[in-house]
């Protein structure tokens, strides 16, 4: 979603603030502006589309001034146009803003009434005159944010300059992430600390409710009540160099062909391989003592929860719901005391799943997450963190990410059986055994892409795509069918196989490719006579399965990818790098922006 980076440099900050908003066009936009100040004017560009569009402004008509803040605006309140981008600006404050002010036509009004004029059809826009309202009244700008601030409903982050206030940014965040970077003689702000990866790797992140006044020799920090605290700064890993294409076309399929090593690094954190046992970090709960589990999560990673869902209940022995984020807090579920809720989330700050986060601790759960990102919110706030070690994903399109939840989760599924004596030691060698040749079978996996990039020529000419699976197949196929929509934009559905004639049968036809999922596991005969039901109607199945499956079934199908026999237990994790291929390539032969899918955003930090 929207993201900010700002600087206060030694030199013109213009071109780092265009390549700071470079590596956050993964999070997904549909504007980008910078604004400066120049002699203690306010001097602001902005363009709608492409970060491209604004570098070809700033060329045509240049901007100075050491001191900036740029955005990337992905659309809530007015539609995507170079009116509405930010920065955003009157002659006394310019910022930008992520997030959403929910009482901002309460607040419009009334400065309307003041003699204020608005410009754009965006919430934020009230900010700007609130701020100037009261810097008009005689206030400093660290006294007129402060009063802004609580005024203001709903969830933002927020980087602010002040005419005649060259050496002054002010941050603040409630409900979205902000990070400070500390440099020599330099002071940044960003979205996250891939935004500032080049220019500091020393970040301090804001907690909720916090504010901070930046100049160039430091930040003094406000905690919700205005009083000053003190914040950890923190060396992070996180590496510039880490968001090059190399030699892909484009960072999804770099990220796709990323996954063997980046599902290594993870193992290599959770399992030891000479004893087959997964060491957990040091946990404030037992898990033989848990009564029941509740996963929770969004989009992408909910699919994760889904298929750890089947392996908690059939190998641990443990029951668990779960929830789409966005659903779960509105229900006002009484949670069962003890139990020990599971948030997946890539970025770490999706605002529907720390929401429900923060629901879950209230009914007294202990609370773990799965994330991508160490320092984010999700993980600040969980007794447990597990880190998957997939690096900066920047396609919009979550695939290394996805794998290497499912890497964690499968961990922590064999640690929890273990503890619960639901598995022998014998059973849980042959778990982490098939756990620990993933990677080199995904890496076998990715030797069919020239076969599915063959197959995505049928699949772009559909105007429907189905994905059929049984047990955790399904989640899966929920999946492939995802991605397929996201970047392709043809529509797909994933359906338990089992359902098809409850009702989707009825689209089969010889227009409408089916691919099934179809491991040989103790489901296998079953999917095979679903299956089966689709070519009598006519349905053109793609058929994912190994020797044994392809032996028995390849013939009738339209067309067959051989994947590796594995245990069933990672069989899912494997299964997906050829749906994604599929889709990617689908995609590709649509033309469609692959790394950027109109309308998405790769962070979610609104609700």
């Amino acid at each position: 979603m929207c993201g900010i980076i700002g600087i206060i440099g030694r030199n013109e900050v213009a071109p780092l603030l265009i390549e700071g908003l470079k590596r956050l066009e993964y999070r997904g936009y549909d504007s980008a502006g910078i604004a400066t100040l120049v002699d203690g004017r306010i001097e602001r560009r902005r363009a709608e589309g492409k970060i491209v569009n604004l570098e070809k402004l700033t060329a045509v008509t240049p901007v100075g001034g050491t001191i900036g803040i740029g955005h990337t605006r992905w659309a809530t309140h007015g539609s995507p146009s170079e009116r509405n981008a930010h920065p955003h600006a009157d002659d006394r404050v310019v910022l930008v803003h992520n997030g959403i002010i929910e009482n901002f036509q309460e607040l419009r009004q009334e400065l309307e009434s003041a003699g204020h004029v608005f410009g754009t059809d965006t919430d934020s826009e009230a900010v700007v005159h609130l701020v100037s309202e009261y810097l008009s009244q005689g206030r400093t700008p660290q006294e007129a944010v402060a009063a802004a601030l609580a005024r203001l409903d709903g969830a933002f982050a927020l980087a602010i300059l002040f005419a005649g206030h060259d050496g002054l940014m002010i941050g603040a965040r409630r409900g979205s992430p902000l990070a400070i970077g500390y440099g020599d003689g330099e002071m940044f702000i960003g979205s996250d600390s891939l935004a500032l990866a080049p220019l500091t790797q020393r970040i301090c992140y804001l907690e909720e409710g916090d504010w901070a006044e930046i100049t160039a020799d430091g930040a003094v920090v406000h905690d919700a009540s205005g009083a000053v605290v003190e914040r950890a700064v923190r060396q992070t890993a996180t590496s510039g160099a880490l968001i090059g294409k190399g030699n892909f076309p484009h960072f999804m399929l770099k990220e796709i062909y990323e996954q063997p090593a980046v599902m290594g690094d993870t193992l290599h954190a959770l399992l030891n391989p000479w004893n087959q046992r997964v060491t957990l970090p040091k946990l404030p709960f037992d898990l033989a003592a848990v009564p029941r589990i509740t996963i929770i999560a969004c989009g992408t990673s909910f699919h994760s929860g889904m298929v750890a869902k089947y392996w908690f209940e059939q190998i641990a022995r443990v029951p668990v719901d779960c929830d789409i984020a966005s659903e779960f807090r509105y229900r006002g579920v009484d949670m069962q005391k003890g139990g020990l809720a599971i948030f997946v989330s890539q970025s770490g700050e999706t605002a529907d799943t720390l929401a429900a986060l923060r629901y879950a601790r209230s009914q007294g759960q202990h609370v773990l997450s799965v994330v991508n990102v160490g320092e984010s919110s999700m993980a600040r706030e969980s007794d447990t963190v597990l880190l998957t070690q997939a690096g900066p994903e920047i396609g919009v399109a979550s695939t290394k990410a996805f794998t290497t939840q499912l890497t964690v989760l499968a961990c922590l599924v064999i640690a929890t059986a273990a503890a619960r004596g639901a598995i022998d030691r014998t059973r849980e060698s042959a778990l982490a055994q098939a756990l620990t040749e993933v990677p080199s079978r995904a890496n076998d996996v990715l030797m069919h892409d020239s076969a599915l990039e063959k197959l995505a020529a049928e699949v772009a000419e559909a105007r429907d795509v189905l994905y059929l699976g049984r047990g955790t197949g399904y989640p899966i196929a929920l999946e492939g069918a995802l991605k397929l929509k996201e970047i392709s934009y043809i529509h797909a559905e994933g359906y338990a196989a089992g359902e098809m004639k409850h009702g989707p049968i009825a689209l089969i036809d010889e227009k409408v490719p089916v691919i099934v999922i179809a491991p040989s596991d103790e489901l296998f005969d079953k999917t095979a006579s679903n299956m089966q039901e689709v070519i009598a109607r006519g349905g053109r199945v793609i058929f994912l399965s190994d020797a044994a499956g392809v032996k028995r079934l390849g013939k009738m199908a339209a067309a067959t990818i051989e994947l590796p026999a594995v245990d069933p237990f990672v069989a899912p994790i494997l299964y997906t790098i050829p749906v994604q291929l599929l889709a990617y390539h689908t995609a590709v032969i649509k033309g469609t922006d692959v790394d950027q899918p109109r309308n998405l955003a790769k962070s979610v930090t609104v609700e």
